[in-house]
């Protein structure tokens, strides 16, 4: 834990998005809050969304509204810096969960207006991997782009930040789209070696971990905070998909090289950036042991877990 102490608590709490880790943040703030003596939560949605067509974000925002979360509308690609910064500026915590479906330039910009808004605490859109030990030039470019976010809220002492490593969303190691689980084929192509090793989250867990981060005493501030929900190498992922659907798995590895050359032939496809970087291994895994979850005691899916609750039958 880091020796700051920072006399900044989080009570009127603005989250930005309400998607996939949006909603479990959004669930688990509002829980927490209840116990906390003037604790509000409000998101900050597109007006798009308020009044989608669409049967699963109404029914997103039928619970927000259900939680008692205020909804406010705003729009954080086509909103200038200025504009957003007067808004976080009404808040003392801002979270980000937009995610990189806003574009690579909206964490800075982001960051930016938090920082100009003058707020006193505000975490990231950095759910992910250990972007320092990556480092930069690596096959995600992506991954830069945070680096640069980090610079710019480590450059200044106004605002608190928290940033919360995640490693990989676990559902995303079993999307057929990925590659490295094919269970049609009952088989796992491991990127890099059967060794190199992943981090992985739910993201309900993170939202559970969120919560209790925000409103943990003495406050957390300045800090880079891990979570692992499980931390596997490709040939243990094997192991497990073996034990929990009780049927054998091939097992084949796509070497760095390979992963390159396929990046190479088409250097704009996000799904060979991503499986390039995680090949490489560097930054992608860390030990559960040492993490916020682990030394709080709090319980989390873990892969045999998640395997068990998700493709039995599969």
């Amino acid at each position: 834990m880091n020796q700051t102490v920072s006399n900044v608590k989080s009570r009127n709490i603005l989250v930005l998005g309400a998607g996939e880790l949006g909603m479990p943040v959004l669930r688990n703030l509002a829980r927490r809050a209840k116990g906390i003596e003037d604790a509000k939560i409000s998101v900050l949605l597109r007006a798009s969304a308020i009044k989608s067509d669409s049967i699963a974000k109404q029914r997103d925002v039928a619970e927000i509204r259900d939680l008692d979360i205020e909804i406010v509308t705003g729009d954080l690609v086509n909103s200038s810096i200025d504009e957003l910064a007067s808004l976080f500026a009404q808040y003392d915590t801002v979270i980000g969960c937009a995610g990189y479906a806003a574009g690579i330039n909206t964490p800075i910009k982001l960051a930016k207006a938090a920082l100009q808004s003058g707020i006193p605490r505000y975490f990231p859109w950095q759910f992910g991997v250990d972007f320092e030990a990556i480092g930069r030039g690596g096959p995600q470019d992506i991954f830069d782009a945070q680096l640069d976010v980090r610079e710019l809220l480590r450059s200044q002492s106004k605002t608190d930040w928290v940033i919360i490593s995640t490693g990989m969303f676990m559902s995303y190691l079993f999307e057929p789209e990925f590659g490295v689980v094919d269970l049609e084929k009952n088989a796992v192509n491991a990127l890099g070696s059967s060794d190199t090793a992943v981090t992985l989250t739910t993201p309900d867990d993170i939202g559970v971990l969120t919560a209790e981060i925000v409103f943990y005493e003495p406050t957390i501030s300045n800090e880079i905070v891990f979570l692992a929900g499980d931390t596997v190498t490709y040939g243990e992922l094997a192991d497990k998909l073996e034990a929990g659907l009780n049927r054998p798995f091939s097992r084949s590895v796509w070497t760095v090289p390979v992963l390159m050359e396929e990046l190479a032939n088409d250097p704009q496809n996000m799904m060979r950036k991503y499986r390039a970087a995680f090949g490489i291994g560097r930054g992608m895994a860390w030990d559960k042991a040492g993490t916020f979850n682990a030394r709080e005691g709090i319980k989390v899916t873990d892969v045999s877990d998640w395997i068990n609750a998700n493709l039995s039958g599969k």
